[in-house]
């Protein structure tokens, strides 16, 4: 039993709340926002290296031994997503300290940035089905203050969609787990994986999976994404930021954990559906990413297509493409963060969502050109950056196993995000420029830093791909395994 398991989600519950008695004390909030997301990193990164060590590690609240009490369980899969979503949590944060004002600021903000924070690692690390409901409820519950946050007219038009289609989801999922919880009798996960292997996947067992598959295809944005663009454009740059690099992956694990843990003794049927699910949300957010002029709805697109590439790993279920698909997952965390900010910047300095009213910016911040440059090579897979190995990795897979649809899929899709972003470039960054040097706004150093921070991060990502990939091997290894994980969860200590 290992008590540092719980921290990434306790310690910024705790902060979160302790923020509501100090609403005027902007400074106060940020520091301790930041510090808690700096501990949390430090905590992630030894838990991953003592899973290297000494296996899995979890923690059994109120001394109740599972299966009967509940667990956190931490893997490599799920301290790979902490660790980075307390990164690019982090560095949100330093963005939002000088973008996104002081009357947001008194309105709670930094309290429900470290409740989602809270929410997505629990998530991540509950070995309960049920927690892992009340994990994203938590997690939503924050998101819809923050996407609603300052009250503007398309925000409150915007959110009232995001609510209702969450709250309908979250509906589906409830009755998920009520159905799977009266076939099996536990709410385990590693005990749901031991219960379903005895038993074998009944006919009902597979239609429970089908609604698990619709609930989390709608939590992640897959095919189920027609809410996303809308929701995700209209929040401030920073909180934007955070959604498009951690919403989605929420939903992404859950996928990830269930198809691997659960339901994988009748892939010809769920993985099927998953197939085509991903193959339909490439074909979707292909077409979305070229289709639009506002550099909002560009960007939020190209989530839409990651969900999609991401997904057909766990679809071919190979050793090779889920190690692609997790590295990917790495990679988009980062790099989707960076192009919200990226983009939230280029609005803010021209005052313009729109990329046909942007020309020569590259004249006046050079710095933001070249790191948009580096980010839109890396989100097409261009080598030696980060998105480039879970790209291979998941071509691999797709080729080992005959799939040679989803690979045309998967690498059309790259070239619609380099066309996508390549026209992005070219229209806002060169030709005349727009900003007259008296019009020019002063870049900030609290925009350029995160940004900055981030474009590193994406390139030590793919150059250091030799020392990350052990943990991605250790974690893509586990959930091919089940019984590795029901091993380190039931056996008693």
């Amino acid at each position: 039993m290992n008590n540092l398991v719980v921290l990434p989600m306790v310690i910024p519950v705790l902060a979160g709340i302790l923020f509501v008695f100090f609403r005027n004390q902007i400074k106060l909030q940020r520091w301790i926002s930041f510090i808690v997301m700096i501990g949390n990193i430090g905590i992630a990164a030894y838990l991953l290296h003592l899973n290297q060590i000494a296996g899995i590690q979890r923690i059994d609240f109120s001394g109740w031994m599972p299966p009967f009490g509940i667990s956190f369980v931490a893997d490599s899969f799920a301290l790979i997503l902490v660790l980075i979503t307390s990164l690019v949590a982090a560095i949100c944060l330093i963005y939002a300290f000088s973008s996104i004002g002081e009357a947001r600021e008194k309105m709670y903000f930094y309290s429900f940035v470290n409740f989602l924070v809270a929410g997505v690692n629990g998530s991540f690390l509950t070995g309960d089905l049920f927690n892992l409901y009340v994990c994203f409820e938590i997690m939503l519950l924050a998101s819809y203050v923050l996407i609603a946050l300052g009250g503007e007219k398309v925000q409150l038009r915007e959110s009232i969609k995001y609510v209702l289609i969450n709250v309908l989801s979250s509906w589906f999922f409830l009755v998920a787990i009520a159905y799977l919880y009266g076939a099996i009798g536990t709410l385990n996960m590693a005990h749901i994986s031991e219960r379903i292997a005895e038993s074998g996947q009944t006919p009902l067992l597979t239609v429970i999976s089908i609604v698990f598959l619709t609930v989390f295809a709608l939590k992640a944005g897959l095919l189920l994404y027609f809410w996303l663009p809308g929701s995700y454009s209209i929040a401030p740059t920073a909180i934007a930021a955070l959604f498009g690099a951690l919403l989605t992956k929420v939903g992404i694990y859950a996928m990830i954990r269930v198809f691997t843990l659960f339901f994988y003794h009748d892939p010809s049927i769920t993985h099927t559906f998953i197939t085509v699910l991903a193959a339909l949300t490439l074909i979707g957010g292909s077409i979305g990413a070229v289709a639009y002029k506002d550099i909002r709805l560009i960007v939020t697109y190209n989530v839409v297509i990651a969900v999609g590439f991401i997904l057909v790993g766990l679809a071919v279920a190979t050793p090779e493409a889920l190690e692609g698909s997790i590295y990917y997952l790495m990679h988009d965390m980062i790099v989707k963060a960076l192009l919200f900010l990226l983009a939230g910047t280029m609005i803010s300095v021209t005052g313009t969502t729109r990329i046909d009213e942007m020309s020569g910016l590259i004249r006046n911040y050079p710095l933001l050109g070249w790191m948009f440059f580096i980010v839109m090579l890396s989100l097409a897979g261009v080598p030696p950056l980060s998105g480039f190995i879970g790209k291979v990795l998941v071509g691999q897979g797709t080729i080992e196993t005959g799939s040679y649809i989803l690979l045309a899929l998967a690498f059309l899709s790259s070239i619609f995000v380099l066309y996508s972003l390549l026209r992005v470039f070219l229209q806002c960054f060169w030709g005349e420029t727009i900003i007259s040097s008296e019009d020019e706004i002063p870049m900030k150093n609290g925009w350029m830093i995160p940004c900055a921070i981030l474009t590193i991060g994406t390139i030590v990502l793919g150059l250091g791909a030799e020392f990350i990939f052990p943990y991605v091997s250790d974690a893509a290894n586990t959930l091919l395994n089940p019984s590795d994980y029901i091993d380190a969860v039931l056996t008693q200590d």
